[in-house]
Formats: C-alpha cells, sequence, structure tokens
C-alpha cells in the first residue's frame, strides 16, 4: 500500500472517529464502556479471521508476554473512554492526550535510565506548558458553567479533577505500555497485526465486569431516534448508527497506522498523528461549538509546536546520521 493512500486512511478515519466519538458522548456522556466494547469485538473478530485464521495461526510472541500489555491496553482505552464522563470536554481530551512524548520521555528517564538533550527538554517544556494552559482555563469553565448552587460547582469541579486524574493515569500507562511492547519486539521481533489483535480479543473477557452498564447503554441506544441510513435504506436508531461508524473509523484509523508503521519511519507516523490531531481539534471546535479562548488556542499553539519541535529535532539527527 502506498504510504499517501496510508496517510488518507489515518485523517479520514482518524478525524471522522472523533466526530461520532463526540456525537455518542454528547448524547450520553457514559457510554465510553459500549463504545471500547464494540471497537474491541470488531477488532478481535476481524483479527481473529484473518491473522489468527481461525485459532490455527500460533502467536510468534508468547502468549504469556501478552498478558501484561493487554492489563495495560484495556486499561488505557477503558480509562480514556471513561473519561468523557467526568466532565471532560472533547478538546481538552484530545489536547491532554497529546501530551504522550512528556510521559514517553519522563518514564524513559525512570525506567530506561534514557538521558535527552536540552532541546528535547525545552520541546517538552512547551508542550506541558499548552497542556497546563487548557487544563487551568477548562478548569474556570467548569466552575463557572456549574449550577449557582456552591455545592453542585464543587461537585462538577470535583468530578472534573477526576477525569483529569483518569486522563493523567492513561498517559503513564500508554508510556509504559510503548516502552513494555519497544522490548518486546526488540526481542522477538514486530508483530504489529498479531499484537493487535492479542491486544483486543484477550480483553474481552474483561468486559464481563461492565456488562451492566453496556446493557443499560444498548438499551438507551435502542430508545433513540430512528435514522435511515443513506444508500442502504434501512431504519435504525441514530445511536447505533453512530456507534457502527465509530467502530468502523476507529478500524481504518487503525490499520491507516499500523500501514504507516511498516511504510515509513517512525517519525514520520508521529507527524502524521500529530497533524491528525490537531486537524481533529480545530473541526471539533468549529463543528461542534465547543468553548474555545484565546488562552486555549495558545496552549494548543505551544502543544503542538513542542511536538513538531521535537520530531523536527530527531529528523535533523537522523539527516546527518545519513
Amino acid at each position: 500500500m502506498h504510504p499517501a493512500f496510508a496517510v488518507g486512511l489515518v485523517f479520514a478515519g482518524c478525524c471522522s472517529n472523533v466526530v461520532f466519538l463526540e456525537l455518542l458522548a454528547r448524547k450520553h456522556p457514559g457510554c465510553g464502556n459500549i463504545v471500547t466494547f464494540a471497537q474491541f469485538l470488531f477488532i478481535a473478530v476481524e483479527g481473529f479471521l484473518f491473522e489468527a485464521d481461525l485459532g490455527r495461526k500460533r502467536p510468534a510472541i508468547p502468549i504469556r508476554y501478552y498478558g501484561a500489555m493487554v492489563a495495560m491496553f484495556f486499561t488505557v482505552s477503558v480509562v480514556n473512554n471513561y473519561a468523557l464522563n467526568l466532565n471532560i470536554a472533547m478538546p481538552l481530551h484530545m489536547i491532554f492526550r497529546s501530551g504522550s512524548l512528556i510521559a514517553n520521555m519522563i518514564l524513559g528517564i525512570i525506567i530506561l535510565k534514557k538521558r535527552y538533550s536540552i532541546f528535547k527538554y525545552t520541546s517538552i517544556a512547551l508542550v506541558s506548558v499548552g497542556i497546563f494552559i487548557c487544563t487551568f482555563m477548562s478548569a474556570k469553565q467548569v466552575t463557572s458553567q456549574s449550577s449557582s448552587s456552591e455545592n453542585d460547582g464543587f461537585q462538577a469541579f470535583a468530578w472534573w479533577l477526576l477525569g483529569i486524574g483518569a486522563l493523567t493515569f492513561a498517559l503513564l500507562m500508554s508510556a509504559r505500555m510503548g516502552i513494555f511492547q519497544e522490548t518486546l519486539y526488540r526481542q522477538f521481533g514486530k508483530h504489529s497485526k498479531e499484537a493487535l489483535f492479542y491486544n483486543h480479543a484477550l480483553p474481552l473477557p474483561g468486559f464481563i465486569f461492565l456488562a451492566s452498564d453496556i446493557y443499560d447503554h444498548a438499551v438507551l441506544f435502542n430508545k433513540s431516534e430512528l435514522y435511515q441510513v443513506p444508500v442502504v435504506g434501512v431504519t435504525v436508531p441514530i445511536m447505533w448508527f453512530y456507534l457502527f461508524m465509530n467502530v468502523i473509523t476507529q478500524y481504518v484509523c487503525i490499520r491507516g497506522v499500523f500501514t504507516l508503521t511498516t511504510e515509513c519511519t517512525s517519525l514520520t507516523v508521529t507527524l502524521v498523528v500529530t497533524l491528525r490531531k490537531f486537524v481533529s481539534l480545530i473541526f471539533s471546535i468549529l463543528y461542534f461549538r465547543n468553548p474555545f479562548t484565546l488562552w486555549h488556542w495558545l496552549g494548543t499553539v505551544f502543544v503542538f509546536l513542542g511536538t513538531l519541535m521535537y520530531t523536527e529535532l530527531v529528523l535533523t539527527r537522523e539527516e546527518r546520521r545519513a
């Protein structure tokens, strides 16, 4: 597959995925579990059919090594989606998750004993400041938009703080998973499709503990207004249509990223994903009219400038080595 086509898949899949996720979250903010379950189930079934060959293909990486990876991946996915139920607006959600470079650097220093140049520390500082600005301004919005009752205002702010804590935890856990994958691939070789399948298939039993919430939201989805699907002409509850489109676009997004990792350098993948997040953020602000002040814009510029600065420095170093 040509890299340009893969880039198109990433932008088309990931950007539209964010749109359908926000459509779901705006109607039912607590629908994160059913969204996560649907995504995992679809990718697991697809992987079982085409990657695992109906279970006949033995994994290149022993199953026991997938245990820790799956636990981390499942936790990150559930926590990230559930954070939308904790007074976290979609723009802040996207900006916060863009801080993965910070988490990777911190854990790289602690676990892998890595050391970085002053320029990398500067770029990470920009990302940190940007996230702090956006988070601080969002905190003020949560307080001001809450009910005039002091108790209600405090409760809304407390839930928001819990959401920030959840996003921070997921960010660090995701970085830890990345380091674990790096060491695993170094030992057994890269098997991204296989990892994608097992990361989605093995956690499925864990959704038993979320079955009640998933069922409740399935009932709510059934009660949503009917929508006639274009071209097909089938009429379904609109929330199920949003969920279906979210799952499909998530799959397109993941496959696009996977293709990029096999066709391009990791730097190129980082740049594409970063630009995709920026486009998704702008679209979310403009289309859904999410509150976004000048301070938010300043924070956003810091985040993406820091990210691009970080990757550009890596590019310069790689070009010199070449």
